[in-house]
């Protein structure tokens, strides 16, 4: 007699070496047990995307990164043409006080 092992006490751990289910004719399955097309596959592939999404954090974290950068490099840039309009408000208002001046001074003499 073969002990294939069962859910609770499997021969082996690892699910590339465990053998696929199959469903068991002989005697009734109780009632949530797994189905007969459970097979070792769904366990192989999450351990691949695990692996694939350990392999991009690196990625999203410096995509994560260049985008604060971004965002910073606009704020700044956007502080510096808001400063560069209040320097020019300033200088027209100071031509405009001068031309004024000089209009009045004209008309009084």
């Amino acid at each position: 007699m073969t002990a294939h092992g069962t859910i609770d006490r499997p021969l082996t751990h690892d699910p590339l070496k465990q053998a696929l289910m199959t469903p068991d004719t002989t005697s009734e399955q109780p009632h949530g047990s797994a189905h007969a097309d459970f097979i070792t596959a769904g366990a192989i592939t999450s351990r691949q995307n695990r692996t694939r999404e350990m392999q991009l954090i690196p990625e999203a974290m410096a995509r994560a990164h260049m985008d604060d950068r971004m965002r910073e490099a606009d704020a700044e840039r956007h502080a510096l043409r808001l400063l560069a309009a209040r320097r020019m408000q300033r200088r027209a208002e100071r031509v405009s006080l001068r031309a004024r001046r000089a209009l009045a001074m004209a008309v009084m003499h």
